[in-house]
């Protein structure tokens, strides 16, 4: 497996090696030991999710605060997305600045998020099925979001405006200024 560093730190790209012949293909998509050396640290991933959607469904930016942060390792299964970090760890020097990377079943790309940042997706084909691995439990009271089109986060989702489907909640999530004092106060 090969890394790829983004400009956020530790938020990381991961390209798996994959070998082909005539009766298809093969990779190995996670191993915990060898995970653990790429990033640098020990994650231990406990929970994981997956979900199926059509084209221009907007899931996102969500994150979850305090002791209940989880890193994530994201991937596509089927379809193709455009997949969003933003950087909501405080002391970084890309605070409030997000890494976008086209994810897809072809392309077989992962992501790792670390604890610390907001994630969302949007998907570009006609569906999607992506999945990905939590290092912690879901916890429903330390949920957060921030609003997907806030313009000072800039982020261009790949899709028409027009055509993004949102869910209500999504809709109403806050600027990233609105929440900057909740972000700040959730270490």
């Amino acid at each position: 497996m090969k890394v790829i560093e983004t400009y956020l730190g530790d938020c990381l790209l991961l390209e798996p090696a994959v070998f082909a012949d005539e009766r298809g293909h093969f990779f190995e998509s996670f191993n915990e030991e060898k995970f653990n050396t790429l990033v640098g640290k020990e994650v231990r991933f406990v929970q994981d999710n997956q979900s199926l959607s059509t084209y221009g469904v907007l899931r996102g930016l969500h994150f979850q605060r305090g002791e209940h942060a989880q890193a994530k390792l994201v991937r596509v299964l089927r379809g193709e997305v455009l997949d969003v970090a933003v950087d909501l760890r405080p002391d970084s020097p890309t605070f409030g600045e997000h890494f976008s990377v086209v994810l897809s079943a072809e392309n077989r790309l992962q992501l790792f998020i670390p604890r610390g940042f907001a994630h969302g997706f949007a998907v570009l084909s006609r569906e999607a099925e992506f999945f990905y691995k939590c290092d912690n439990y879901y916890n429903k009271e330390s949920e957060g979001s921030l609003l997907y089109s806030d313009p000072e986060l800039g982020i261009d989702w790949g899709i028409d405006p027009a055509e993004l489907i949102v869910s209500a909640k999504d809709r109403e999530s806050p600027l990233f200024a609105q929440a900057r004092a909740v972000i700040r106060g959730a270490r």
